[in-house]
């Protein structure tokens, strides 16, 4: 494998930065700058630079090979450059006090080399250890001894805090994707017992009128025209349910925008105070509300500089209120887009948006809508005719639409298993009856 060869299981790889290449190579040379001390360390202390600057040079070379193949190497090669850099140290310490640089670089990579976190910190402990007993050998001051000891240790450990947390925040993402898993299949499930809900009777129905339909077309054409005007009607109900049930799955639902929120704003180091335990409102002002949120979070993380933002839902039973407030600049000077979309979308629900942002005391929007008038848009909507985009009934309305829709159309017989309804053949001659005969 090549030395600028990233492997997709190395310590570059695993930063997050592998897919960006030139970022990565610059994270790996800006963390050279602290091997300047090599040299620094014997300049200060009046060394003559031919008893150093000769061996320095070489250890130097053999340094940026091991040090960029710890970065790059596949996750089972990295550990033994971990020894290499630390013999680097040992091999310089009676030429060029220096040569301490090369135990730090040995624990900063003894963090990721090994799988378990406890071995990491065995191997940083013995090689200081080790490399305290040749400082003491050599006459090294305990000062100096420990300043050495220190600094490996604690570079050493903050590394190893970096990848638990890089470990977390990986096992973090594993489980947002099987929660968006579940909840997708949950979902499906959903929708496949309201599309059998909707359509199971309505589409058998309309099966056996046109079947029949078609028996009585050449005998007599009056009841012939009346089936497939019954099923024009049904067709057209079922089609006004299918077209509510889609709008209300394609609506935004404010807990699931929440939830959102909250990970967009405190991966940013925002600081979210969520105090909307649960929602029951009808599905159109709920999507409203989910879009005002929406687009208040990525203004937020956009624009507010803030650190802190309460959420607040009041509820009661004649209207409702989204509060949103942060602790940001504030001093919007006039509205965009996505405010003007939002004053929008609650004007047609009849609501109203409120914002109140003084220069340097945050922001406060607060979206109302009132409870008592979308309930009656809703039960003003004609049976059988399709909800207006904006006013989509909630679940249990959808469930009983059917019934709602179709009160007059009795349940097929065949369909049924039992002789009730017969009455809708009366007066078919019984061989025009679909499956007579057979």
């Amino acid at each position: 494998m090549s030395l600028f060869t990233i492997a997709p299981d190395s310590v570059l790889a695993r930063s997050g930065m592998a897919d960006r290449h030139t970022r990565a190579w610059r994270f790996a040379l800006i963390n050279l700058v602290w091997s300047f001390w090599i040299i620094a360390v014997p300049l200060l202390n009046g060394m003559a630079p031919r008893d150093w600057l000769p061996a320095t040079a070489l250890s130097y070379a053999a340094f940026l090979w091991f040090y960029l193949r710890a970065y790059t190497a596949p996750a089972r090669e990295t550990w033994l450059y971990v020894p290499a850099l630390a013999a680097l140290g040992f091999l310089m310490a009676p030429l060029n006090w220096g040569g301490m640089v090369y135990i730090i670089y040995a624990c900063v990579f003894a963090a990721f080399a090994f799988r378990s976190t406890r071995t990491g910190v065995l191997v940083m402990v013995l090689m200081v250890a080790a490399f305290m007993v040749e400082a003491q050998w050599l006459g090294w001051s305990w000062p100096n001894t420990l300043s050495v000891t220190f600094w490996a240790l604690a570079v050493g450990g903050m590394n190893l805090m970096y990848r638990a947390k890089g470990l977390a925040a990986a096992q973090l993402r594993l489980s947002h994707d099987e929660i968006r898993r579940l909840a997708a299949s949950a979902e499906r499930e959903r929708i496949g017992r309201d599309l059998h809900d909707l359509l199971g009777h309505t589409l058998s129905l309309v099966a056996l009128k046109s079947e029949l339909a078609a028996r009585l077309v050449e005998r007599d054409a009056a009841a012939a025209a009346r089936e497939m005007r019954e099923v024009e009607r049904v067709a057209r109900a079922a089609l006004a349910e299918v077209r509510t049930a889609v709008s209300g799955l394609r609506a935004p639902k404010l807990m699931a925008e929440l939830a959102a929120a909250r990970l967009l704003l405190e991966t940013a180091g925002i600081h979210v105070d969520n105090r909307i335990a649960a929602t029951n409102l009808p599905e159109a002002l709920d999507a409203a509300l989910a879009m005002v949120l929406r687009e208040s979070a990525t203004n937020i993380l956009r624009h507010a500089q803030a650190t802190r933002v309460v959420i607040h839902l009041e509820q009661d039973a004649m209207r409702v209120r989204l509060c949103i407030r942060d602790d940001g600049r504030g001093g919007i000077v006039r509205e965009g887009n996505g405010l003007a979309g939002m004053r929008e979308r609650l004007a047609a629900l009849h609501g109203t948006l409120g914002i109140d942002a003084p220069a340097g005391g945050g922001t406060h929007l607060r979206a109302e809508l009132p409870l008592q008038r979308s309930a009656h848009l809703i039960d003003a909507i004609p049976h059988g005719a399709q909800a207006p985009a904006d006013v989509i009934p909630d679940g249990a309305q959808r469930r009983a639409g059917i019934q709602q829709v179709l009160p007059q159309v009795p349940l097929d017989p065949r369909l049924r298993g039992d002789d009730e309804g017969s009455e809708l053949f009366d007066g078919i001659p019984d061989d025009a009856l679909p499956g007579a005969g057979r």
